[in-house]
């Protein structure tokens, strides 16, 4: 599996809700079908193409073709995406903090100033 076959299978919306149907359990094709409205080839390609890129494993099960999530490939994305998580996680704790100091900070009544200082802003009036 390469990292560019795994990110190819999961680009398209299908086969992302293939992925999500089989985050719950191993499902058989017909039940796939029926959750993803598809056409049954059309849903055996899609099938294909995470096989191929090693996110789903499949076994017989008499004459029914059952298929389930391999971890494997969803913990490499997870290991990835671990930096930028960080990322996101860092932005929002400071985020939090803000809203945290702006909710112990007094409110100003209306139409008052918050600032220290009242500055006039009115232009003044010219009297000929």
């Amino acid at each position: 599996m390469s990292d560019a076959s795994l990110w190819a299978a999961l680009a398209d919306p299908h086969r992302r809700a293939i992925v999500a149907l089989l985050l719950e359990r191993p499902r058989p094709v017909g039940e796939i079908v029926e959750a993803c409205g598809l056409s049954q080839p059309s849903t055996s390609k899609h099938l294909r193409v995470l096989r191929d890129a090693g996110l789903v494993r499949v076994r017989q099960d008499a004459q029914r073709r059952v298929y389930a999530l391999d971890p494997a490939p969803i913990a490499e994305l997870d290991a990835w995406l671990a930096p930028y998580r960080k990322l996101w996680s860092t932005s929002l704790d400071a985020l939090g903090r803000r809203l945290d100091e702006t909710a112990t900070e007094p409110a100003a009544a209306p139409g008052e100033s918050s600032d220290e200082e009242d500055t006039d802003t009115s232009t003044p009036s010219s009297k000929d």
